[in-house]
């Protein structure tokens, strides 16, 4: 098959896209409500999924955890890096051979993610090549997913058109920012259902999944809005 033009930048998203954190913000939250004295169902856990953590730990909040909202994101963000540090990077299938690829390839990264700057950078220094050329966490915007600023902010540091990107999400309000910021964006689902939340395409899974792909997916689409 022959080689399609990767697009000029690749968009990703953090949790439940670039690696299977979900699983490690659940384990934080359940005793940090029990401990309240509540109770913390995986329902529950689920629809924090995608969401900026202040709204999150507001929830936290309503569920009985008396803390602030700083603290409650502090407390969390530490716990979940320290399991990433004790247990590695768990990627999600073929995340990390596909930033590869892409670096490989030339085309410009950047990881955008609503959970804090320390732990975006933490995850980034654990890989072992620099897969990211920028990384805009949820600290360094005014406006978190969906809207659509993170993506425009990443989009301006990198020095490229958000119509020529393709944005990685796995979450509804992650492919809603995206889709507002511009980028053609591709939803691979992890956790929660992407149905009806606006991706280009939606894809099963990353494994085996090249910069070429990416391309031909970029091209499609920005050729059906031309």
């Amino acid at each position: 098959m022959t080689a399609v033009p990767a697009p000029a930048a690749v968009l990703w998203d953090m949790d439940g896209t670039l690696v299977d954190t979900e699983p490690y913000w659940i384990a934080a939250e359940t005793p940090l409500v029990e401990s309240f004295g509540g109770t913390w169902t995986h329902e529950k856990a689920l629809s924090l999924v995608g969401l900026a953590l202040e709204d999150s730990a507001r929830i936290l909040q309503a569920e009985g955890v008396r803390m602030s909202v700083d603290d409650i994101i502090d407390h969390l963000t530490s716990e979940v890096m320290r399991t990433i540090s004790r247990d590695g990077v768990p990627f999600r299938p073929g995340a990390r051979a596909l930033l590869a690829d892409l670096k490989a390839a030339g085309v410009k990264t950047a990881l955008v993610t609503m959970s804090m700057r320390r732990m975006a950078t933490h995850i980034a220094d654990l890989i072992d090549f620099e897969a990211f050329d920028v990384v805009v966490a949820g600290d360094d915007v005014t406006r978190p997913k969906p809207y659509p600023d993170p993506y425009l902010q990443a989009c301006a540091m990198l020095g490229v058109d958000p119509a020529g990107t393709v944005a990685i999400e796995d979450s509804p309000n992650g492919l809603r920012s995206a889709v507002a910021a511009g980028a053609v964006v591709l939803g691979v689902p992890a956790m929660v259902s992407l149905v009806g939340a606006g991706a280009h395409e939606v894809w099963p899974t990353l494994d085996g999944v090249t910069a070429s792909d990416l391309g031909r997916l970029h091209r499609t689409h920005r050729e059906e809005r031309s």
